[in-house]
C-alpha cells in the first residue's frame, strides 16, 4: 500500500512494537488515553459536533493479517464544514489503536481517542463550506462477531478445504467497528475507495467496481475496490477467501449491459453456476417493479460468506448455502438484493425509520411469489410471519433511535444471546399488506416505483445523484399524493404505537354491525370486507363502524383473506 501521507503502515508496526499489554488477554496494546468501553450498537442522536461537517470520500488502505488475525491500516477522508470547524469527531472502536493523524499538508495533528470516540485538533479553524482532508494511521485486532449477521465484526473462519474465509458484518455496531468514520445513517460518503491487502493466493471481494490488483514481493497481493456511489457505512464490507467468479451478462432495463458476478467457494462453483440463472430472474424482476437496478455503473456482486446474509452495497453477503424455500426460490438472495433499492437507494436518515429498510425488503418478497405461485402462495407467505409480530414498541417512533434500539427486543441481553424484535421486518410487511387494501394495486405499485426513483430522470442516472433518504413521514406523503386520500390516521396507528386495533362483529335484528376497537387517542377508518352467503362487499367504516343488511337466513364472513392487520387475524 502507497501511504498517502502520514506515518504510514510501516511506521504504524513499529509504534505497536512495544510488547503487549498484561492486562489484555488479546496482546493488545493501547493507548493510555484508551476506554475499553465498548457498546455494540450505533446511530442514535447526531451529536452537534459531527453535525457540523458531510463526509465526502474516504480511502481506506487496510491489510489484513489473517494468522494474527490483526489489520492496520490507513483511513484518508475528505470532509465539508457545515459551520466552523476547529476540531473533527469521528468514531472508531477503542479496541483499535490510532497511531498517528496527519493534516493533508503532512502537519502531524493532536488527537484523542476516548470512549469508542476519535476527537482530532485541527491546525487551524475551518470555515463553513470548506473542505479539507486528514488521514489515520490505526490498527490491531478488531471484535470477532459472537453471532453474525446479527452481532457482527470480523469473522475469522475457514473453508471446507481449511483456506481462510473472512468476512466483515456490522450494520448493529457501525462500521467504526473496523475502520474510522462518521458513524450516523444520516451521511453518506459520496464516493470511496477500498485497497484491501492479503495474503496470496486469497481474493478480496468488495464494494464498487474492480479497478486493479497489485502483487507484491512478499506473497502478498492488493485488491482496489471503487466506489462511485453514495454508500452507507455499514455496507461497506471485505469478503476475502480463495473465490472463484462465476459470471453471467445481464442488460438493464436502462439499457446498460452489465455483469453479474458470484464470488463463490471453489468447492460450490458449480452450485454457484447452477443458480445464478434465479439470480438473474429476481434482478430483472426487481427492475421491472422498481427500477434499473441502482449500482449498475459499478457492478452487481453476490460474495459467499460464513454468515447468512447483508445487503453490503453492490456485493451482498450470501451465506444460503444454496436452500430452497417451500416456495422454491431463493429467499436469502431475493430479500437482500431487495436492499440494493430499500435501504442502499433509499435510505433512513435514522435508525427509528429501519422498516423502510426491511419492512419494504420483505414485502417485496411476497409480491414477488404472489406473482410466481399466485395469491393463495402470497396469503400464505403473510400468514407464515403473522405469529412472530410482537407489538411491543413502536414500528417507527418519532424519537430517534440507534439500530440496536430497533432491532432487538433489550439491549442489556448478553452477547451472542440477543432476541431480535421482528417488527420492522414482518409488521413492517404487513402494515404494507393492509396499505394496500386501502388504497388499492394502482396507487400502491405506483408508489413503491416512486420511493426508489421520483423522477423519470432519476431511473436513467448512474452517477449516484439518484441515491436519496427517505422518512416515514416522506413515505405517507407520498402514498397520500398517489392515492388521493388522508393517510395520517393510518400511519399514526400501525407504525407510531405498537397496539393493534380490533374488529368488534354483532348480528341483531337483521344488521351486520361493524366497529373498529381503537387505542386511546386513535383512529382506525379501514373498510372491511365483507361475505354475505358467499358474495363479496367492501364495507366502508366511516368514523370507524359501518352495517349492512343481513337476511335472517344469510351467511356471513368478515374479512376472510385478512386483508387487515388486527388483533386475533391469523392466530
Amino acid at each position: 500500500m502507497k501511504p498517502r501521507g502520514g506515518l504510514g503502515l510501516c511506521a504504524f508496526l513499529l509504534l505497536t512494537a512495544c510488547g503487549p499489554d498484561p492486562a489484555r488477554p488479546d496482546g493488545l496494546t493501547l493507548p493510555p488515553d484508551s476506554d475499553t468501553t465498548f457498546r455494540r450498537d450505533t446511530g442514535g442522536p447526531l451529536r452537534p459536533d459531527q453535525a457540523a461537517f458531510d463526509v465526502q470520500h474516504y480511502d481506506l488502505a487496510l491489510q489484513v493479517l489473517p494468522e494474527e488475525r490483526e489489520i492496520h491500516g490507513q483511513l484518508s477522508a475528505r470532509f465539508k464544514a457545515v459551520e466552523e470547524l476547529e476540531q473533527v469527531v469521528l468514531d472508531l472502536d477503542p479496541a483499535l489503536r490510532v497511531a498517528a493523524v496527519v493534516a493533508a499538508d503532512g502537519v502531524e495533528l493532536a488527537f484523542r481517542h476516548q470512549q469508542g470516540l476519535l476527537f482530532i485538533e485541527l491546525p487551524a479553524a475551518v470555515a463553513a463550506g470548506a473542505v479539507f482532508e486528514l488521514t489515520i494511521d490505526y490498527g490491531g485486532v478488531p471484535r470477532s462477531a459472537p453471532r453474525p449477521p446479527w452481532e457482527g465484526g470480523f469473522q475469522w473462519e475457514r473453508t471446507p478445504s481449511g483456506e481462510h474465509w473472512i468476512a466483515t458484518s456490522c450494520q448493529m455496531e457501525g462500521a467504526d467497528l473496523w475502520w474510522p468514520c462518521k458513524d450516523h445513517p444520516s451521511d453518506k460518503a459520496e464516493s470511496m475507495d477500498l485497497h484491501i491487502r492479503v495474503p496470496a493466493p486469497l481474493v478480496v471481494a468488495s464494494n464498487g467496481r474492480a479497478a486493479g490488483v497489485d502483487e507484491h514481493d512478499d506473497g502478498t497481493r492488493t485488491f482496489h475496490w471503487q466506489v462511485t456511489t453514495p454508500i452507507a457505512n455499514y455496507c461497506v464490507a471485505l469478503n476475502i477467501a480463495p473465490y472463484v467468479e462465476v459470471s453471467a451478462p445481464f442488460t438493464s432495463i436502462g439499457g446498460e449491459a452489465m455483469k453479474v458476478t458470484f464470488w463463490a467457494l471453489p468447492q460450490h462453483r458449480e452450485q454457484a453456476a447452477g443458480i445464478l440463472p434465479q439470480f438473474l430472474d429476481h434482478l430483472a424482476w426487481f427492475e421491472q417493479r422498481l427500477g434499473p437496478y441502482p449500482f449498475r455503473a459499478d457492478k452487481y456482486g453476490i460474495a459467499e460468506t460464513p454468515h447468512l446474509g447483508m445487503e453490503h452495497q453492490s456485493i451482498i453477503a450470501y451465506g444460503n448455502r444454496f436452500q430452497p424455500h417451500k416456495f422454491e426460490y431463493d429467499w436469502l438472495h431475493h430479500h437482500e438484493l431487495s436492499h440494493e433499492w430499500f435501504a442502499n437507494l433509499v435510505t433512513a436518515p435514522d435508525w427509528n425509520d429501519f422498516w423502510i429498510h426491511e419492512g419494504f425488503g420483505s414485502y417485496m418478497q411476497k409480491l414477488y411469489i404472489e406473482e410466481l405461485r399466485g395469491r393463495d402462495a402470497y396469503r400464505e407467505y403473510l400468514g407464515d410471519v403473522r405469529g412472530q409480530i410482537l407489538n411491543a414498541k413502536a414500528v417507527a417512533p418519532r424519537e430517534p433511535r440507534s439500530s440496536g434500539q430497533m432491532y432487538f427486543v433489550s439491549l442489556d441481553a448478553p452477547v451472542g444471546q440477543r432476541v431480535s424484535d421482528n417488527d420492522i421486518y414482518y409488521k413492517g410487511e404487513w402494515v404494507l399488506h393492509t396499505l394496500r387494501w386501502l388504497i388499492g394495486d394502482q396507487a400502491m405499485f405506483r408508489a413503491l416505483r416512486l420511493m426508489c426513483y421520483p423522477t423519470v430522470e432519476s431511473e436513467w442516472a448512474t452517477d449516484g445523484s439518484a441515491s436519496h433518504f427517505m422518512t416515514t413521514d416522506d413515505v405517507q406523503a407520498l402514498f397520500e399524493r398517489e392515492s388521493g386520500m388522508d393517510l395520517g390516521w393510518f400511519f399514526e396507528l400501525y407504525l407510531r404505537q405498537p397496539q393493534l386495533p380490533e374488529l368488534k362483529i354483532v348480528r341483531e335484528s337483521g344488521r351486520l354491525l361493524v366497529e373498529w376497537l381503537v387505542p386511546d387517542g386513535q383512529v382506525c377508518l379501514l373498510p372491511v370486507e365483507v361475505f354475505i352467503s358467499g358474495s363479496p362487499y367492501r364495507l366502508e367504516l366511516p368514523g370507524g363502524r359501518g352495517e349492512l343488511q343481513l337476511p335472517a337466513s344469510a351467511s356471513f364472513v368478515v374479512d376472510p383473506f385478512d386483508r387487515v392487520l388486527r388483533v386475533g387475524n391469523l392466530k
